[in-house]
C-alpha cells in the first residue's frame, strides 16, 4: 500500500499528527510573538490543527500545504466549520514543489515532515524561500537520545537521518539560525501519538478483511508496535525547534 495511504489510515483518529499538545503548540504561537498580523506558512500542515488553533488564539492568517487528499480535506472542512475560511487556505501539493506567490511570511514550519526536503538542514534551506529576511522558522524533529543506538535499529530504517541534538545545532548555526527555543515531546506525547496510530490501524484491519492490501497495514502495525516498545522509548525523542535568523 502506497505510503500516504497509510498514513491516512494510522492518523484517523489523531488531530495533531506529531507527538505533542494543543498546549505545546500554542507555547510555541507565544514564542513567535504572534497576533492578527502575523502569516505563517505550513508545510506538512496535515489536518491544519496548529493554523486553526493559532488563527483562534492569536487571530493569524496562513497557508497550509500537505500532500494527502484526504488531509486537505479534512482541515479544509473544519476551517470551514469554524468560520476560518477568510484566514485560512489549504493547498493540496508536494511541499517541495509549492512555491508561495510571496515570500512575506513572518513564519515558516514544518513539524514533523521534514521528508519533503529530504532531511533537517534542507529543509531549513526550503522554509526560508518562503519567510521574510528576518522570519523565524519551525521545525518538528526527532532526535536520538543515547550516543550509542542499536545497529538493527539504525538499518531498519524507522527513522534515517535521524541526528543527535548537538548536530541539529550545528547545522541551525551553519544555516545562520540560533536556536531560539525548543518544545520536546513527554513520554505522555508519544505514548498518545503512537497509541493514536495504532488504533486507526487496528481499526482498519477488523473492518476490511477482505482488502488486497490488508497485510500491508498489518505489516505497518507489527512493526510501528516492534520499534516503538523495543527501540523508540529508550531511544528516541521529539521537539519543536524554532529558528531565529542571526543579525551579528
Amino acid at each position: 500500500m502506497e505510503f500516504f495511504e497509510l498514513m491516512d489510515i494510522s492518523h484517523k483518529y489523531l488531530e495533531i499528527l506529531n507527538p505533542s499538545s494543543h498546549e505545546k503548540i500554542l507555547t510555541i504561537g507565544d514564542v513567535l510573538n504572534l497576533d492578527a498580523s502575523s502569516r505563517v506558512v505550513d508545510f506538512g500542515c496535515g489536518k491544519g490543527e496548529l493554523l486553526i488553533l493559532w488563527a483562534e488564539k492569536f487571530g493569524i492568517s496562513g497557508t497550509g500545504v500537505d500532500i494527502s487528499e484526504q488531509f486537505c480535506q479534512t482541515a479544509r472542512n473544519k476551517i470551514t466549520e469554524r468560520n476560518l475560511d477568510s484566514r485560512i487556505d489549504i493547498v493540496q501539493a508536494n511541499g517541495n514543489e509549492y512555491t508561495p506567490n510571496d515570500n512575506n511570511y513572518d513564519a515558516g514550519l514544518c513539524i514533523g515532515a521534514t521528508f519533503i526536503w529530504g532531511g533537517f538542514q534542507p529543509t531549513i534551506q526550503g522554509l526560508k524561500q518562503s519567510v521574510k529576511s528576518d522570519g523565524r522558522l519551525v521545525i518538528g524533529e526527532p532526535y536520538w537520545l543515547k550516543s550509542e543506538i542499536p545497529q538493527a535499529y539504525i538499518d531498519s530504517a524507522a527513522a534515517p537521518g535521524t541526528l543527535h541534538e548537538h548536530e541539529i545545532l550545528q547545522i541551525s548555526n551553519q544555516e545562520g539560525y540560533d536556536i531560539e527555543d525548543m518544545v520536546s515531546a513527554s513520554q505522555d506525547d508519544w505514548d498518545r501519538y503512537n497509541a493514536g496510530n495504532w488504533r486507526g490501524l487496528i481499526r482498519w484491519i477488523n473492518d476490511n478483511p477482505d482488502h488486497p492490501e490488508r497485510q500491508d497495514v498489518l505489516n505497518r502495525l507489527r512493526k510501528n508496535q516492534d520499534d516503538y516498545l523495543r527501540y523508540e522509548r529508550e531511544y528516541l525523542g521529539w521537539a519543536i525547534y524554532v529558528l531565529n535568523p542571526m543579525t551579528y
